[in-house]
């Protein structure tokens, strides 16, 4: 089963719809490459997802390990490469709103950096990630 199907509208945007939610999301090229910046652009959707796919997998572990983590933020910056343009780095802080003891800490530092996006991605790109307590 297809897990989503995407529509180019023109003008640079995609519209988006996740088959099994029938939740949508648009697209934008961002104003460096030609774009209006009126939405995430694709590359943006790669960072942001790498940062929801860690908060996720920490999730996970933490429920299954009675922690909570709710409340944690991710500020995500992701850094375009030139020749060929691409995503080169992205760096993401987590902030959390609790502390915890240092086996917990380990164990949502480890959830986070072997998450199925983290792991998917190019292994030259530069995955920055810091842990805030």
């Amino acid at each position: 089963m297809s897990t989503s199907v995407v529509y180019y509208s023109g003008e640079l945007r995609t519209e988006s719809t996740h088959l099994q939610s029938g939740e949508t999301y648009i697209t934008d090229a961002p104003t460096d490459n030609e774009g209006k910046g009126e939405a995430f652009s694709p590359t943006d959707l790669i960072a942001t997802g790498l940062a929801n796919c860690m908060l996720t997998i920490m999730g996970i572990v933490a429920r299954r390990k009675s922690l909570t983590i709710e409340g944690t933020k991710a500020e995500v910056t992701k850094i375009m490469g030139k020749d060929p343009r691409r995503i080169s780095e992205i760096k993401i802080d987590f902030f959390f709103s609790r502390s915890y003891d240092e086996d917990s800490k380990k164990l949502l530092q480890h959830a986070a950096l072997n998450c199925p996006v983290a792991k998917s991605l190019a292994d030259n790109l530069t995955q920055t990630i810091n842990f805030h307590y």
